[in-house]
C-alpha cells in the first residue's frame, strides 16, 4: 500500500481511536491498564483470553465495558457444576407450524452466540460442559445434529477463574489450556486505585460510555494486525524462544531443572500474532523486541508444566519465563 492508499488510511483512522477507547473504559475501570491491554490483544488476534483473579476485581465489569465501548453483543454465563453443554450452545426445541398444523424442529441458539461470550469461573463445571467451548473458541462455529452454526464475527470468549478456592473445581486440561491465547492475571490495585475506587462507585454518578468501533471496526483491525511487518530475526527469536520452554532441549539449566515440559508451536504462533497486536495498540506497523518481551509471559505461563519439586520449592511459571528471557538472546 502507498501513504495514499484509502486503506492505509482508513486503517490509521481506527489505529488513532484506541487511545480514546481506552480512556472509555477508564471511565468505568480504575486500573488495570496492563489487563486491559491484554485483553485488547487478544481480540485484535482473534484469539481468547483466559482471565484469572480474586473476587471483587472487576473482571466481568472489565469485559461487559470493553463490549459496550465496541457496540458488540455481550452475553455471560455462569459456569456451575451443574450446567450442561446444552445450556450454553443452544438446543433444539419442537415447534408447530399455526398454518399447516406440522411440528417441526428449531435449533434455538444459546448464549455462546454473541460477539463477547464471559465463561465465569470455567473451573466450576465438569469438563463435558468445558469441552464444549472447544470447537467454538478453534473453529467459530457449533454443530449440532449434523448442522453447522457460524458464530458471529469478531467473536471472543473471555474466561474467568478465582485462584484462591479450589474446592470443587475442574482444573482445565492442557489441550483446552493450549486453545487461550492468553492467560492473563489481575493483581490488586495500589492503594491510590483503590482509593478512588471507593470515591467512584459509592456514589449516584453513573458514567456513559461512548461507542469508540464497530464490529466491522474490529474486524478491519483483526485484518491490519496480520499485516503488520515481523523480521525473519525476530520469528527466529520466538522460534528459540519458545522451544527453549521445551526440558529436553532447552540451553538453559533452570528450565531442566524445574520443567516437565514445554510451550508446543501454538505458543509461537501466538508470540507472533500478539507482538503484532501489540505494535498496533501502539501506531506501530513493525514488531519490536519489546512487543515479544511484553507477551512472553501471558503466552506462556500457561503452557509450561512444572514438575513436583518446582512447586514444592515455590517456583512459578513466570519465574521460569524470566529466566528464559535472560537466557534466549534477541
Amino acid at each position: 500500500m502507498t501513504s495514499t492508499s484509502p486503506d492505509l488510511t482508513h486503517f490509521k483512522n481506527l489505529v488513532a481511536k484506541v487511545p480514546a477507547l481506552r480512556q472509555e473504559i477508564a471511565k468505568v475501570i480504575v486500573g488495570q491498564q496492563e489487563a486491559v491491554t491484554e485483553i485488547l490483544i487478544t481480540l485484535l488476534a482473534g484469539g481468547h483470553c483466559l482471565l484469572e483473579g480474586v473476587p471483587g476485581l472487576a473482571k466481568t465489569l472489565m469485559v461487559s465495558t470493553l463490549a459496550k465501548t465496541l457496540d458488540m453483543s455481550f452475553k455471560r454465563v455462569q459456569f456451575t457444576p451443574d450446567l450442561m453443554p446444552g445450556d450454553i450452545v443452544g438446543t433444539e426445541i419442537l415447534e408447530e407450524d399455526h398454518e399447516t398444523g406440522r411440528k417441526f424442529f428449531k435449533f434455538n441458539k444459546g448464549p455462546l452466540f454473541a460477539h463477547v461470550v464471559l465463561a465465569d469461573e470455567i473451573n466450576r463445571t465438569p469438563p463435558k460442559t468445558q469441552a464444549a467451548l472447544l470447537e467454538a473458541m478453534q473453529e467459530g462455529k457449533v454443530t449440532y445434529a449434523g448442522t453447522d452454526y457460524a458464530l458471529p464475527r469478531p467473536f471472543l470468549i473471555i474466561a474467568t477463574q478465582n485462584p484462591i478456592e479450589q474446592a470443587g473445581t475442574y482444573p482445565l486440561p492442557e489441550a483446552q489450556l493450549d486453545r487461550f491465547l492468553l492467560y492473563v492475571k489481575l493483581d490488586y490495585p495500589s492503594e491510590q486505585e483503590e482509593l478512588d475506587v471507593l470515591k467512584n462507585t459509592t456514589g449516584t454518578a453513573r458514567p456513559t460510555l461512548q461507542t469508540i468501533l464497530t464490529d466491522q471496526d474490529i474486524l478491519d483491525l483483526q485484518t491490519l494486525t496480520r499485516q503488520v511487518h515481523i523480521s525473519d530475526e525476530l520469528i527466529a527469536y520466538i522460534n528459540r524462544l519458545v522451544r527453549a520452554t521445551r526440558p529436553l532441549e532447552s540451553p538453559s539449566d533452570f528450565v531442566r531443572q524445574w520443567c516437565d515440559w514445554g510451550a508446543g508451536p501454538r505458543a509461537g504462533q501466538a508470540l507472533v500474532l500478539c507482538a503484532k497486536a501489540n505494535a498496533v495498540l501502539n501506531a506501530r506497523f513493525s514488531v519490536v523486541p519489546d512487543d515479544i518481551h511484553a507477551l512472553a509471559y501471558p503466552i506462556l505461563r500457561h503452557r509450561i508444566a512444572l514438575n513436583f519439586k518446582a512447586e514444592a520449592e515455590g517456583i512459578t511459571p513466570d519465574r521460569v519465563i524470566g529466566e528464559l528471557l535472560k537466557a534466549v538472546k534477541v
